[in-house]
């Protein structure tokens, strides 16, 4: 199965979850369709959703809830 890592656009802060007491977006282990929200960067209090270009499983997340992310950073891979 072919592997697509998923890119953050901008620089900022990724968040997994769209608030803090909600579920996050997806997991590891999770089958997501393209164009699925996986995350949000937050650039001076704008916020951004990161999609997945292609439909498949959640394999890793290389970043964390609140941690900095640079652009073309991977953010996430996902199989399918």
């Amino acid at each position: 199965m072919a592997t697509t890592e998923i890119l953050s656009p901008l620089p900022g802060t990724f968040y997994r979850k769209p608030s803090p007491d909600a579920p996050p977006f997806a997991e590891v282990g999770d089958t997501i369709a393209a164009g699925a929200v996986i995350g949000l960067v937050e650039v001076m209090k704008q916020y951004t959703e990161l999609t997945a270009d292609v439909g498949g499983t959640v394999v890793a997340f290389h970043i964390e809830d609140g941690d900095a992310v640079e652009p073309g950073q991977v953010v996430a891979v996902v199989e399918g």
